[in-house]
């Protein structure tokens, strides 16, 4: 590997030719400059009004903060995304450099097939009995550490597009939460993306979904995400494993 480049295994999907129902995995390898590519931490609050998504938040802040700061050092921009609470980091300086960055107008996007979910997250996928949804979340979680002189904090598609201009950003990493939810529908994340023309892929060991096993398909909530990330590899963009991301900094 090239000084400067991150090798990623991509994983995607696509219909077998023999089988118009049947699906294949697909892997292959891609490298890209570490200069030109951005991972956008989406909404890993600090709480969340479900008690189950909490904890698997508590547990994946600190592995994410780990893989953060290894493509930080390789030159990976790290863009900090925590919806509904940007006022919370008003004083930021990365906040400032987001707003500092100059306008630059997004292409329309593009229109898409989006199939249904393979999950029914219609109670609003609380696997510990919470409801109705509130909102608990102040910031982002704070194990996961925001470095002020080199990040950037925006939830908002056309910031964050400015500042992928100003960097010339043309690879864009997701981790976070929810892939049946924010992950796929923020306006900078993955539907958004991808329907610009963007080259995203999601971390897919870094993620999570809102599923109650309680509705359809009525299986695990581990296999709720698992149909997920596979109705992603599908539709939308491939994934990744954050060990790519792990490797730059040993």
């Amino acid at each position: 590997m090239a000084a400067g480049e991150i090798t990623l295994d991509l994983r995607y999907q696509e219909r077998r030719p023999d089988a118009a129902d049947a699906w294949q995995t697909i892997t292959v390898m891609k490298c890209v400059r570490a200069g030109q590519t951005a991972i956008i931490i989406c909404d890993m609050w600090d709480k969340h009004w479900s008690r189950g998504a909490s904890e698997r938040v508590d547990a994946m802040a600190p592995c994410m903060n780990e893989v953060v700061e290894a493509a930080r050092a390789a030159g990976v921009t790290i863009i900090h995304a925590p919806s509904d609470t940007i006022d919370f980091y008003r004083e930021s300086p990365a906040r400032a450099r987001v707003l500092a960055a100059p306008a630059v107008q997004m292409p329309a996007p593009t229109e898409r097939d989006a199939p249904p979910l393979p999950i029914d997250d219609s109670d609003g996928g609380s696997d510990t009995g919470e409801k109705p949804w509130y909102k608990a979340w102040t910031r982002q979680h704070p194990a996961i550490e925001i470095d002020e002189v080199r990040d950037a904090i925006s939830a908002d598609g056309q910031e964050i597009w400015n500042v992928m201009q100003q960097r010339s950003i043309g690879h864009v990493l997701i981790m976070g939460v929810h892939t049946n939810m924010c992950i796929l529908n923020r306006s900078f994340a993955i539907k958004a993306m991808v329907q610009r023309g963007v080259d995203i892929m999601l971390v897919r060991d870094l993620t999570d979904a809102m599923y109650n096993p309680a509705m359809p398909p009525h299986v695990s909530h581990d296999e709720g995400t698992r149909l997920v990330i596979d109705y992603i590899e599908k539709h939308w963009c491939p994934t990744i494993v954050s060990d790519d991301l792990l490797a730059l900094g040993r």
